[in-house]
């Protein structure tokens, strides 16, 4: 086609631009440019294109949000953040590639478990799904030619033209990130393709691995946050899990994104994969990932210059290799053994002096060795659903230590109060200044002394104490007024019969986001209601007698609210008109008094899920839910016969009530456990989509086990909200 501007190639950027904006000053134009990657894009290109009041359009479309935000500001351009296709769309996508000129465009039956794992690697991912189901095209429709490209993914991607695109664009998009965050993006082929990351478990190990900078007036952990919604926003990080308040809390990356790290790792020598497969490892590196191996690859494991180890769905760790490896990794700074069939430390664990980093949880290790005091530089100490019931008096000389996790919970039992077990933690903990996270601490073996000595810890932001007494109840009050940074505070008493008084805080945690509170309160402490941060209160055999909704309903950031096991011991609850402007989730349970909840017109503006469980009083649905036009999701858990009867999609009276909500689960108690659990989905818009089946199985979520832990995901590593 000719050019429209003679001559233009020769041309210097000047002569360039000001030929440019003469040819188009006249003309009615729309301009496109796609996958745009530089903030400062529009900048550079802006004095191209005129604005002569014709109705011209400019267009930028690009997968990075700070490119958005930045052309925002300019009124002619439309900028146009790229979005995962949805899954359907996506079929459609690939199908219109891959068959275009075989099968009439349709998948044939023995390639279609294989396309849709072809698919889900692509996760969303436009380019991918055009670039692969193009070079399927090319192929024999052959299940073994489709295998041959799904395992080597990863090389294909590098070499072959018809993904060239893909890999151009995901390379491309790593080398654009400043030096700090390409170490922090290459830190996620630490883990397993397809793993569900725990954001604060990243971000602990970007901390103790240098890659966070200091800045002034901040944490390290808020710093890393940072870090992580940058990566985020430039589209490389995928979000997986948000809490009530949006804070992004489970993460992973493209599947594709993770072949090019693992190559990236490589060419680097950042990390070394060790997987199945492989018999021995001799290359010296770094930090290393080690996934289903066998013991005999450990055998080749001698001195190393490993400072970061990384232990991935292991079945074998005997006792005399432990002991050769603590001797032999005497640089190691970051070591976790999450879920691994760890049964004790040895007393060498205290050569480790460059230890910052140790995650025990889920093993079965019983006690930490006298040698622990040796470790003077560790920071993170995780021993969440270990068997270790209290920790030496060394611990409080690691002054380092910035967080310490530690708890137990039996999973096969019913709900009770005392499900969560804590630690003991001997002698004086006030002299850890550095502590942010402490949980779960028991307090009544710690006793007043250990309580009052957390009012030294003026960094702490997330606090939990089980087996609370009155005494140590008092002696918290005191303590919680010195905790100026505090935004997440769990406590639990003894027993249900013990009475605790919290009212006595005159200055409670201005920022506090998160409070649980398990046991019998004196009353409603009054301050809750001052509380302008709080996102959620969860209650628990609190007992109360007035209503607490009153409190609760003019709270600005309230997100989610949970009453449950005798939490409230009152005949009704109302929620005004107005109440509640920002609450998402409202989960009431085991309200054994409770015969009526009021629900006013243009209340719970926002509310999308509510639960009811196992209030044996309510025998009628709450009046105003017909009001809920946000309502996602609705669950009955254990309902009386009448409750249920009248939310028959067929016969029954109250089924107008609820009939707009998308899901509508009965759940019945099949079997011992916090998740022995049967459901059926009743709702007739599901039912419709579903061409007229219903779900009978059994459940393995629930919709609160009221300890702030989630289940575990699919490669055993625990997903836990501390």
């Amino acid at each position: 086609m000719k050019s429209p501007l003679p001559g233009m190639d020769s041309m210097d950027e000047e002569s360039l631009i000001l030929s440019l904006r003469n040819y188009l000053q006249q003309k009615r134009y729309v301009v496109v440019f796609d996958n745009i990657q530089k903030i400062d894009f529009w900048e550079d290109i802006k004095h191209v294109l005129p604005d002569n009041n014709k109705a011209s359009r400019i267009i930028i479309t690009t997968r990075k949000c700070e490119v958005v935000n930045f052309c925002k500001k300019s009124c002619p351009v439309y900028a146009h953040q790229l979005q995962p296709l949805p899954p359907k769309k996506a079929w459609e996508l690939f199908y219109k590639r891959a068959f275009r000129n075989d099968f009439g465009g349709h998948c044939p039956l023995e390639l279609e478990e294989l396309s849709q794992e072809i698919v889900e690697k692509c996760q969303g991912l436009q380019l991918a799904i055009t670039s692969i189901g193009g070079l399927l095209s090319t192929k024999h429709k052959t299940l073994s030619e489709w295998r041959n490209l799904h395992d080597n993914l990863a090389y294909e991607s590098g070499i072959n033209p018809h993904l060239a695109g893909v890999h151009k664009v995901l390379s491309l998009s790593y080398e654009d990130l400043p030096y700090h965050l390409k170490s922090c993006l290459l830190y996620f082929g630490m883990y397993p393709e397809n793993f569900r990351i725990s954001c604060r478990t990243l971000i602990r190990q970007w901390i103790v691995e240098g890659f966070v900078n200091e800045i002034k007036d901040k944490t390290l952990e808020e710093i890393g946050q940072e870090y992580l919604t940058e990566l985020i926003d430039k589209s490389l990080v995928q979000v997986l899990e948000v809490d009530v308040g949006g804070e992004v809390i489970v993460c992973g990356i493209h599947d594709l994104l993770h072949e090019i790290i693992l190559q990236k790792m490589e060419d680097l020598g950042f990390c070394h994969v060790l997987s199945k497969g492989e018999s021995s490892f001799e290359e010296p590196t770094r930090r290393m990932l080690v996934h289903r191996v066998s013991y005999g690859v450990f055998q080749s494991f001698k001195k190393s210059p490993i400072h970061s180890l990384l232990f991935f769905n292991i079945d074998e760790l005997p006792k005399s290799f432990m002991s050769s490896f603590f001797k032999n990794f005497k640089l190691m700074k970051v070591l976790d053994f999450e879920s691994t069939p760890l049964d004790h430390l040895p007393e060498d664990v205290g050569n480790l002096f460059h230890l910052k980093y140790l995650n025990l949880n889920g093993t079965k290790v019983k006690t930490l060795p006298k040698s622990f005091v040796k470790l003077q530089n560790l920071e993170t100490l995780s021993l969440e659903q270990t068997l270790i019931q209290e920790l030496p008096f060394a611990i409080n000389k690691l002054h380092k230590l910035r967080c310490l996790l530690a708890y137990y919970f039996d999973d096969n039992m019913d709900i009770s109060l005392n499900i969560l077990r804590g630690v003991k933690i001997h002698g004086s903990i006030g002299c850890l200044r550095a502590l942010g996270n402490l949980r779960y601490v028991d307090a009544n073996l710690g006793g007043v002394k250990l309580v009052e000595d957390l009012g030294k810890l003026s960094q702490l932001k997330d606090l939990g104490l089980v087996n609370l007494t009155r005494e140590t109840g008092r002696a918290l009050c005191t303590s919680i007024e010195n905790m100026n940074s505090l935004t997440d505070l769990y406590v639990s008493l003894i027993n249900e019969d013990k009475v605790v008084d919290l009212q006595p805080i005159s200055s409670p945690p201005k920022c506090l986001r998160k409070l649980s509170m398990k046991g019998r309160l004196a009353k409603l402490p009054e301050w809750i209601s001052e509380l302008q941060h709080l996102l959620s209160i969860n209650f628990y055999w609190t007992r109360l007698s007035d209503d607490p909704l009153k409190a609760f309903q003019n709270l600005p950031n309230l997100a989610e609210l949970i009453l449950e096991m005798e939490a409230y011991n009152g005949e009704q609850l109302q929620i005004r008109k107005g109440g509640f402007p920002k609450l998402k989730v409202l989960g009431l349970a085991d309200l054994t008094e409770l015969i009526s909840l009021n629900i006013s017109k243009e209340a719970l503006p926002i509310l999308e899920k509510l639960s009811i469980e196992r209030c044996p009083q309510l025998m009628e649905v709450p009046s105003g839910v017909q009001h809920l036009r946000n309502l996602s999701e609705l669950i009955f858990t254990d309902m009386p016969s009448e409750f249920e009867q009248s939310l028959d999609p067929k016969q029954g009276s109250h089924y107008w009530i609820i009939e707009h909500v998308p899901f509508i689960f009965l759940r019945h108690k099949v079997r011992k456990g916090i998740f022995g659990y049967e459901t059926h989905n009743l709702s007739s818009k599901y039912l419709e989509r579903s061409k007229g089946t219903t779900i009978n199985q059994v459940d393995d979520t629930n919709s609160n086990n009221g300890d702030d832990i989630n289940a575990s995901d699919d490669k055993g590593k625990q997903i836990i909200s501390t």
